[in-house]
This record gives C-alpha cells, sequence and structure tokens, in this order.
C-alpha cells in the first residue's frame, strides 16, 4: 500500500520578531547619534521652500538663477550656497557661544538675512541704558572677536541691530533726557557695541548699525522678563543678497 506523501507545512515567521527587534534597535543607535545643534536651519528651509512650491505643481531652482541678475531675488527661498558657506558658520557660532546659550544671554538662529547672533537681558542693557555693562559682558564680546576673526566669516559683511523695549524713554535724575525716543536709544546700543569691538579688534569697515526701537518684539512686552529680553541687539552675518 502506497504511502500518502505530505504536503510541506508553512514556512516560519518567527524570525520576523527578532529581525524587527533588530531595526527597532538600530533606530534608537541612530536617534542617539543626533546631534540637533548640527542640523542647518538654511539648509531646511531650502529644502522646505522647494516642497511648498513644487505642491503648486512647478518646479523651483533652488539656487539663485538669472532672474536674480536682473534683480528679482525671492527672499523667503535662500539659495543653496547660502546653506552651504552659512552651516560651518553656524556650528562654530553654536560651539563659541555655548556658555552664553545655556545661560541665556545669546540666542544663535539664521533666516533670510543671515546668520544672526542676539545679544540679550539685562546681562548687556538696563532699561533706558544704551551703556554695556562691560564687566558682564566682557568675555562675551570677546568671544564675539574670536568669532568673526574665524575664516569662514572673515570675509563677510556684518550689521548690528539695535532694540527697545516698549517704555518710552524717561528723562534722568535731573531732569535730563538723553535719548529724545526709543529711535535714538536702539542706534546708541548698537553704536555702542559696534565700538566695544572695535576696541578688541574687529574691522568696523565691515560693519553697519540700524536701530528698530520697539517696533520689532522678539518676546512680550507685558512682562519685566520679556522687557529684558526685548532690550537685545542683534548681530547678523549677512549673506551677499542683504549687503
Amino acid at each position: 500500500m502506497a504511502r500518502e506523501k505530505k504536503e510541506p507545512g508553512k514556512p516560519s515567521t518567527a524570525w520576523m520578531g527578532t529581525y524587527g527587534d533588530m531595526i527597532t534597535l538600530m533606530l534608537c543607535f541612530f536617534v542617539m547619534l543626533y546631534d540637533p545643534s548640527d542640523s542647518d536651519a538654511v539648509a531646511m528651509s531650502v529644502l522646505q521652500a522647494a516642497i511648498n512650491n513644487n505642491r503648486d505643481g512647478g518646479g523651483t531652482s533652488l539656487s539663485s538663477g538669472k532672474l536674480a541678475e536682473l534683480g528679482n531675488t525671492v527672499s523667503s527661498l535662500p539659495a543653496s550656497e547660502r546653506g552651504i558657506l552659512l552651516g560651518p558658520a553656524k556650528k562654530k557660532a553654536v560651539t563659541i557661544f555655548e556658555p552664553d546659550t545655556k545661560n541665556n544671554r545669546i540666542t544663535v538662529t539664521s533666516d533670510e538675512r543671515g546668520l544672526v547672533i542676539s545679544l540679550l537681558s539685562d546681562t548687556f542693557f538696563r532699561q533706558g541704558s544704551a551703556e554695556l555693562d562691560i564687566e558682564e559682558c566682557r568675555d562675551t564680546l570677546l568671544r564675539l572677536t574670536r568669532f568673526f576673526a574665524d575664516p569662514d566669516v572673515s570675509d563677510k559683511r556684518f550689521r548690528i541691530e539695535g532694540h527697545t523695549d516698549d517704555n518710552p524713554v524717561e528723562p534722568d535724575e535731573d531732569g535730563n533726557l538723553e535719548f529724545p525716543s526709543n529711535w535714538e536709544l536702539s542706534a546708541a546700543r548698537a553704536a555702542n557695541v559696534l565700538h566695544y569691538l572695535s576696541d578688541l579688534g574687529v574691522n568696523e569697515r565691515q560693519f553697519s548699525i540700524a536701530g528698530y526701537a520697539d517696533t520689532r518684539p522678539q518676546f512680550d512686552n507685558s512682562t519685566p522678563e520679556g522687557q529684558a529680553y526685548n532690550r537685545r541687539v542683534d548681530i547678523i552675518i549677512l549673506d551677499e543678497g542683504h549687503f
């Protein structure tokens, strides 16, 4: 009597559990290696702009193209070269100013103008004053001088922008009004930062200054803390389109 043939059984899927665990462990490993300070905000904005424009059905170049030669530049779409040039500078700024960023004295960001280093809080300027507290901020100014001498930024142009809170300028104890308004106060803050940096060795011919009074707050002026952080100076490493 012939023996019946057994049908082959289904292959085991037990290996899938082990494989899935391995993939999960690898993902966790690479997440642990990721350093957010290494991400290039300028390059990310280039990619985001390209994606948004592709949704509209049109292709968009990430370089300036021929229209830029005619003066038709789009500020919201940085050139890819900008990310390449400012990326190393931002990484170095994050490293150099780590002591200041930990104490919330400085922030390092980037936007369509370029790389922005913001000097924040009462460490630098008290309410209604354009005088730098040099004892408190000397080390920060020395780090700024060292950063401006770095080969990645030494040939760039810089702009120092002064800002105030929304409190009107008040007269001193003798009734004298040093600044007619916040406009003059904000410009004086920018000029004083440049004077100190110049004394420390930077080339002031690479700089320009501007004052914006209280027209560009970054924090809520309804709190003393917000006002303190709005009494700031922004130092911008300009890209070629904003000279």
